[in-house]
């Protein structure tokens, strides 16, 4: 009976994933196409400079290429998450829950990598308002992808009847 009860609360941790989820690739793919429009330039000629990024972000700091970079990579392994997490709550059961909680997981684990790197952006300061907004909702995505990974094996006890 208590796996039952944990069924609507993996659905509404799910769906507010999703959400989450996607915002995060939203503002993520708005960083990295104002990065490639207004990135770094050098004419003909001249030789990169010594403090030279291939991750070169023209807003924020040292730490938001690799953020968002990671961010990103987090935001579609997340939604993807999310996916085999819909098919597994339409089944509850125990035989489902091993593709949604590895999924889960590895989602989980690239979210708290990329709010490592959005800690270490907080802390260097410069920053617009849309990287503050993706830095709270990876903090956010952290734990309740978490809680959410803990209502999921709320199915482990439960198998179908043949």
């Amino acid at each position: 009976m208590a796996n039952e009860q944990l069924k609507p609360v993996a659905t509404l941790l799910l769906g507010l994933n999703f959400c989450m989820y996607v915002i995060v690739l939203g503002i993520g793919a708005w960083a990295v196409n104002r990065a490639i429009d207004h990135g770094f330039v050098i004419g003909t000629g001249f030789d990169l400079p010594g403090h030279f990024s291939p991750i070169y972000f023209p807003m924020g700091n040292g730490a938001t290429g690799f953020f968002v970079i990671f961010a990103l990579i987090a935001g579609v392994v997340g939604v993807g998450s999310a996916i085999a997490g819909l098919n597994h709550i339409r089944s509850w059961t125990s035989e489902s829950l091993p593709s949604a909680a590895s999924v889960a997981i590895i989602a989980w684990s690239l979210t708290l990598l990329a709010m490592g790197f959005a800690c270490k952006e907080i802390e260097l300061n410069i920053r617009n308002a849309r990287l503050r907004t993706m830095e709270a909702f990876l903090i956010i995505l952290s734990a309740t992808q978490l809680f959410y990974i803990a209502a999921i094996h709320g199915a482990a006890t439960y198998r179908r009847s043949i």
